[in-house]
């Protein structure tokens, strides 16, 4: 009887951790960032950031079930006020046609996510990295998990297309655009 007892209670405590270690997350902005960087003249790089951004995802026992992001392709800020309103313009994201910029992941894995990112209207199939935080409780008693994504992508897949020749060779703008992705979410 004492053995049947301590059975019950060991599986109990087993299917219970195994349903508490499944969380849905919910980006912490504050504590986020969703970052770029692209050549500038083939012999330097402009970084650059999104400061209105939201997401949502899925982790058990650290693996990626979904994940959904959208970002305000406005709020793009490169510390350059002229520049961030060339890149909101129809040469780049045209904001007043196409606002959002969303992702949607489709698999992953523990160091790989695929997902289908669209810019200006044109969804495309891109792989990314993870780097795994892991996941903690706070001082406030609410379970947090941190990642970094990071990947690189074509900006002229997504109509990106603008550019200029330079004298000296090479174009103003590189095509090739290195996404930082660091999220820290909070368990709903």
């Amino acid at each position: 009887m004492k053995m049947n007892f301590i059975t019950t209670v060991l599986t109990g405590l087993l299917i219970g951790s195994a349903v508490a270690s499944a969380a849905m997350y919910k980006v912490d902005v504050s504590h986020s960032t969703v970052g770029f960087k692209v050549k500038h003249m083939m012999i330097s790089t402009v970084t650059g950031k999104f400061g209105n951004f939201s997401g949502s995802y899925e982790l058990d026992k650290g693996v990626f079930k979904s994940l959904k992001g959208e970002i305000k392709a406005t709020s793009i800020d490169t510390g350059i006020a002229k520049r961030d309103d060339h890149l909101r313009a129809p040469d780049f994201f045209d904001v007043a046609k196409y606002s959002d910029i969303t992702f949607v992941m489709t698999s992953a894995s523990k160091d790989k996510m695929t997902g289908n990112l669209t810019i200006r209207g044109i969804t495309k199939k891109v792989t990314l990295d993870i780097d795994m935080g892991g996941t903690v409780e706070d001082p406030w008693g609410n379970q947090r998990s941190g990642f970094v994504l990071t990947g690189q992508i074509n900006r002229k897949d997504f109509g990106l297309n603008w550019n200029k020749a330079i004298e000296a060779g090479g174009v103003v703008v590189g095509d090739e655009v290195k996404l930082i992705v660091e999220i820290e979410g909070i368990a709903e």
